[in-house]
This record gives C-alpha cells, structure tokens and sequence, in this order.
C-alpha cells in the first residue's frame, strides 16, 4: 500500500525568509542590537554582464546584490537580508494592503516587558496591543511595530496557547515548542 502525500516532496518548513532593504548595515544593526538576533555571514557584492539576474532572481538585469547576510533569530526562520541597487528600484515599503505586502511577526514570552523595551529604544509602536478573547485567535495579543526604514514588524504572544487549540489536536508551529 502507497501512502500518499500532498505537496512539496520531503518539505520540513521555511528554512529563511529573504527581504531587501534600503541601507544593510541600519538593518542589520536593528536586528541585532535591538531585537536580539545573530549575524552569520555576509556575502556579496553581486553584478552579472549578462541576463543572469533577470532569469534568475527576475530583477533588472543590471541590478547589483551590494550585500547580503544572514542572521538567526532564536528559535524561528532565519533571515537573508539583501541591500539591492538597480536602475527601476522601487523603493517604497509595501503596506500589507498592497501586493507583496508583509510583516514578520516575533513572539515572546511576556508581551509588556517586549513591548517597553520596544518603546525603551525609540521603536515606533502602530497604535495600542490588540487583545483577542474570543475566536481562533483567542489568548493572542499584538501589535505592530516598525524598523527604522519602516518595515512592518509584529509583536505577538499567547502563553496559554489559542482559542482553536480547545478545538483540534492540531497545532500551528510555534517557535516555544517547535516539534508540537
């Protein structure tokens, strides 16, 4: 007997998530000094001749990759940080209303010590923690928050678990009990 799966053959999870900043090291120094991730390596710069950029990241062709590096941020995805020149950058911030929009979201343990150590270091905060009670989400407390060139961040924690868990036995992953 065959057992058969959906999807991706021999998917584990995401691995990192890649995203471009404006100046690397600004980035780079936020993350670390301030929410506490590591620097692993750096690669870069990267500049073709040819069409090797288009056919194989699907940017101009004459785009330069000036750095990359990557980072480790505790018990979640790693981070590929990219800082780009090119001559049709596009160099506004997607909003999350607009295609290709996103945030990542950092959990923590204790909500109200994450969120003043935020607002300790200057960090602007998007309005008031928003506290679910009720629905899937209940137990859940957030808020957005952004890096300095304005990328959106979020803050998140629900110790005791959410509301869909009373639910199912199944379980999203979570970064404080990863094999769950």
């Amino acid at each position: 007997m065959t057992t058969k799966t959906n999807g991706l053959p021999g998917l584990r999870g995401a691995d990192h998530i890649g995203f471009t900043v404006p100046n690397l090291d600004e980035a780079v120094d936020f993350f670390v000094n301030v929410l506490g991730c590591e620097e692993f390596y750096e690669l870069g710069p990267f500049q073709f001749d040819d069409d090797w950029m288009q056919e194989h990241l699907n940017v101009h062709p004459r785009a330069v990759m000036k750095k990359l590096r990557f980072l480790r941020c505790r018990n979640g995805s790693n981070f590929e940080i990219f800082e780009y020149e090119a001559p049709d950058q596009n160099v506004s911030q997607p909003r999350n209303s607009d295609v290709g929009g996103h945030h990542i979201a950092f959990y923590v343990d204790d909500f109200d010590a994450a969120l003043q150590y935020l607002q300790s270091h200057g960090v602007r905060i998007l309005g008031e923690p928003t506290v679910r009670t009720a629905g899937p989400s209940a137990g859940q407390t957030w808020v957005y928050f952004l890096a300095p060139w304005g990328m959106q961040l979020e803050l998140v924690s629900f110790p005791n678990g959410k509301g869909y868990e009373k639910l199912t036995d199944r379980r999203l992953w979570h970064p404080a009990y990863p094999g769950r």
